[in-house]
């Protein structure tokens, strides 16, 4: 491992995700010269101080046999293999640990996230939507929770497609325990992410930190059920501050599951779809109107 992806790894192991200072300071001070201010108490902060605390006593060498012998691979900016379009975001990953297929990271793709406690509609949607996306040849993000997210994989993989779920747990760890089975699945033909360490529990400001990647990774999101308050519209948000199409399901108008879909659309922060093909005319429409 050459010099500066042994510091960004000793960075990433350290440093919570989703963080826009220490995403600044590696922009324009570099990451070997980041690195070497931490350890020499440059940073006098809480954040410095913090980030010292956790620096990995074995370097970059141990780290990375513990990314090994979970099965997953560190990927870095450095890398042809690095998504670009996660570049966008302003707090970029330092850097991603992914089980499976590295390449379909970087290939086109649409998110489909929603509620935990989705309705028997939500659930079919999720899945119809997810096979007719793979069988024009798309790929399907989503956050591997129960729920929608587990419907838009399985969707996925029923159609004999490729889909990768973005997790806020270490690879290692199954969670939700009940998808173990799913994970399995998604990695032998997608791609498992995680911006965590493995053996890296799943913390509550981890789903919201994820979310961004969940976003940026894809071309558009696609929200099929969500409540009035739920973290699938922060994806949506995340998505429209990156310039990312956003697109809703409707559902029934007294279904609570439905009201935070229904908030997106009527604040005309998301465009309503009944169907795969209505999400592909905008989609390309969109890409159309940037050329």
């Amino acid at each position: 491992m050459n010099p500066e992806k042994a510091a960004r790894l000793e960075l990433f192991a350290s440093i919570e995700g989703g963080s826009t200072f220490w995403t600044s300071e590696i922009a324009s001070q570099g990451v070997i010269h980041t690195l070497n201010s931490i350890k020499d108490g440059f940073y006098r902060s809480s954040k410095g101080e913090k980030t010292l605390s956790q620096m990995h006593p074995g370097g970059a060498d141990q780290l990375l046999a513990i990314i090994d012998k979970a099965g997953g691979t560190f990927l870095s900016p450095e890398d042809l293999e690095w998504p670009t379009q996660l570049n966008d975001l302003a707090a970029m990953p330092i850097g991603l640990i992914v089980k499976g297929r590295v390449e379909c990271l970087s290939q086109r793709s649409i998110a489909i996230v929603g509620t935990r406690n989705p309705t028997p509609y939500g659930a079919r949607i999720a899945s119809d939507f997810a096979a007719g996306f793979v069988d024009r040849e798309w790929l399907i993000v989503s956050g591997g929770a129960y729920g929608i997210d587990t419907h838009a994989h399985k969707g996925a993989l029923i159609a004999e497609g490729v889909t990768i779920a973005v997790i806020a747990s270490g690879i290692d760890i199954n969670y939700p325990a009940g998808n173990e089975r799913l994970f399995t699945e998604i990695a032998e033909l997608g791609a498992i992410v995680s911006e965590v360490m493995p053996g890296t529990p799943a913390f509550p400001s981890r789903f919201l930190t994820r979310n961004r990647i969940i976003a940026a990774l894809s071309k558009s999101t696609l929200v099929v059920e969500a409540a009035f308050r739920s973290g699938s519209l922060r994806t949506a948000r995340d998505a429209a501050e990156l310039l990312r199409l956003v697109m809703a399901i409707p559902g029934p108008i007294n279904s609570p599951t439905s009201e935070g879909t229904h908030r997106l659309i009527g604040e005309r922060a998301a465009e309503i779809v009944t169907s795969v093909a209505d999400a592909i005319e905008l989609i390309s429409s969109l890409e159309d109107s940037f050329r």
